[in-house]
C-alpha cells in the first residue's frame, strides 16, 4: 500500500468521490482518505436525502461513467412550478421550452453514492483510506505532509496536491488557517417523502411561504420528494409530530395541487446556512464543495455547484499533465479559484437573493416578486435565462458540463 500520491482527496462523499471518478483512468496517481465507511449506514454522504441533478451535472455524471448506473434510478423534472403561498405569482418552467430532455433529475444520495463507490473500488489506481481521520498537514514547497490515524495506527502520506473535500466544517480547511464566513439563515431543512394523490407529471414545485420555501420534487412514479425550510425554532416540533399531523400541516402549506397527500417517509432535519471561504486555493491545497461553500436548498443549486468545482478542477489538473505543470503549484490552482469565482458569486447570490425577497412581506416588495414571476412565465427570454441558471447551463462551463471529453482539441466555443 503506497503512501505518496500526486493527489490526495480528503473526504469520499459525493463530491470527493466525484473527482477521483473523473479522474481515474488518468495520469495521476490517487488517494482518498474518508472518515466514515462509505458501504456504512453512518455514511453522512450516501443517506436517503433526495438530491436535485441539474442538466449539466447529468452530462458531468455521464462523462466520469457514473449516469449509466444511476439513469434507472432517477426521476426527470420537466417542469418547474414556482409559487408564492397566498399571492397571485405563478411561473412554469418546461424542459422542451429549452430543447432539453429534462431540466434536472431526482436521485437519492445513496443511490448516487452507491454507483460512485463502485466506479472507485474497480479503479485499482485509486487508493482508498478509510476510515481513516486527517490529524496534522504540512504545506512544504515541494508537496504536502498529511498525518492520518486509521486502525489504531498513525501513517504519514505525501501528495503533490491536497484536494479538500471534507464539507462544510472542513477540518482541512481549519488546518490550513482559511477563514470561512458563515450566515445562518435561521432556517432547517425537514425532508422527508410523500405519496401524492394525483399524478406529479415529472413537475418540481417551488413554493414560498412565510417560513421559508418548501420544495416537492419528483422522485418516482408514486412518491415525491419534499424539502420544507422551516424556521430553525419550529423545526424540532415539525419533526416530533405524528404523521397525520405533520401531513395536514405540509397539505395546508402546499396546497391541493397533487390532490391529497398519503403516507410519509422518515424525517430528518439539516440547518441551513451561507458559507464562503477567503480563499478557495493555497499551493498544494484547493476546496471543492461544502468546503469551499454551502449555499440555501432553494431552487436546488448546492450540490451541483460543487460538482462544477469537480469538473473545473478535474480539466485543469489533466491540462496541467499535458503541459508538464506541477499539479499542486500555486499559479495553476489560482487559475482554478479564478475560474469558480464568479459560479460561486452568482449561485450564492441568486438563492441569497431569493431567500431574502420572499421573506419580505413588505406589500410593496411582496407585489413587485410576484410581478416578476408573472413576467418569467410570459416573457420567453427571461424565462430562457433562468432555465438556463437552474439546469446548470449558464456561465463559463467546464468541458464536462458542455457534454465534451476532459481533453481534447474541440474546446467547446470558449
Amino acid at each position: 500500500m503506497r503512501s505518496d500520491f500526486d493527489i490526495l482527496i480528503v473526504g469520499g462523499g459525493l463530491v470527493g468521490a466525484s473527482l477521483a471518478c473523473a479522474l481515474r483512468g488518468g495520469p495521476y496517481s490517487i488517494g482518498v482518505v474518508e472518515a466514515v465507511p462509505l458501504a456504512s449506514a453512518m455514511q453522512p454522504s450516501y443517506d436517503d436525502r433526495h438530491l436535485a441533478l441539474a442538466f449539466g451535472s447529468r452530462r458531468i455524471f455521464e462523462g466520469i461513467g457514473v449516469w449509466i448506473a444511476i439513469e434507472p434510478r432517477v426521476s426527470p423534472i420537466r417542469r418547474i412550478h414556482i409559487s408564492d403561498r397566498g399571492r397571485f405569482g405563478v411561473a412554469r418552467l418546461e424542459a422542451r421550452e429549452a430543447g432539453l430532455p429534462a431540466l434536472g433529475y431526482v436521485v437519492t444520495a445513496r443511490e448516487l453514492g452507491a454507483a460512485l463507490l463502485a466506479v472507485l473500488e474497480r479503479e485499482p489506481a485509486i487508493e482508498l483510506r478509510c476510515p481513516a481521520r486527517v490529524e496534522a498537514i504540512a504545506f512544504e514547497a515541494s508537496g504536502a505532509r498529511v498525518t492520518i490515524r486509521r486502525n489504531e495506527q498513525t501513517e504519514i502520506l505525501s501528495a503533490r496536491l491536497v484536494v479538500a473535500a471534507d464539507g462544510a466544517d472542513s477540518p482541512v480547511r481549519e488546518m490550513a488557517g482559511i477563514a470561512a464566513r458563515r450566515i445562518e439563515y435561521g432556517q432547517t431543512a425537514v425532508v422527508s417523502n410523500v405519496a401524492p394523490g394525483l399524478p406529479h407529471r415529472d413537475t418540481a414545485y417551488e413554493r414560498f411561504t412565510d417560513s421559508g420555501p418548501l420544495a416537492v420534487l419528483p422522485a418516482g412514479p408514486d412518491r415525491c420528494a419534499v424539502v420544507w425550510s422551516a424556521r430553525t425554532e419550529e423545526a424540532s416540533e415539525i419533526l416530533a409530530w405524528d404523521d397525520d399531523t405533520f401531513r395536514a400541516a405540509l397539505q395546508e402549506r402546499f396546497g391541493q395541487r397533487l390532490g391529497p397527500f398519503g403516507r410519509i417517509g422518515a424525517r430528518r432535519a439539516y440547518p441551513l446556512a451561507l458559507t464562503r471561504v477567503d480563499e478557495h486555493v493555497r499551493s498544494r491545497l484547493a476546496l471543492i464543495g461544502n468546503a469551499a461553500h454551502t449555499v440555501h436548498p432553494v431552487a436546488g443549486q448546492g450540490f451541483n455547484l460543487g460538482l462544477r468545482d469537480v469538473a473545473a478542477l478535474a480539466e485543469l489538473l489533466l491540462e496541467a499533465h499535458v503541459s508538464g505543470r506541477d499539479p499542486g503549484e500555486l499559479a495553476l490552482l489560482e487559475r482554478y479559484a479564478a475560474w469558480r469565482r464568479r459560479d460561486n458569486r452568482v449561485t450564492a447570490g441568486f438563492t441569497h437573493s431569493l431567500i431574502r425577497l420572499f421573506s419580505n412581506d413588505y406589500l410593496p416588495i411582496a407585489l413587485a416578486r410576484n410581478a416578476a414571476l408573472v413576467a418569467i412565465d410570459l416573457l420567453p427570454a427571461i424565462k430562457r435565462r433562468l432555465i438556463r441558471v437552474t439546469s446548470g447551463q449558464s456561465g463559463r462551463l467546464p468541458r464536462l458540463a458542455l457534454g465534451l471529453p476532459l481533453t481534447g482539441a474541440d474546446d467547446g466555443g470558449r
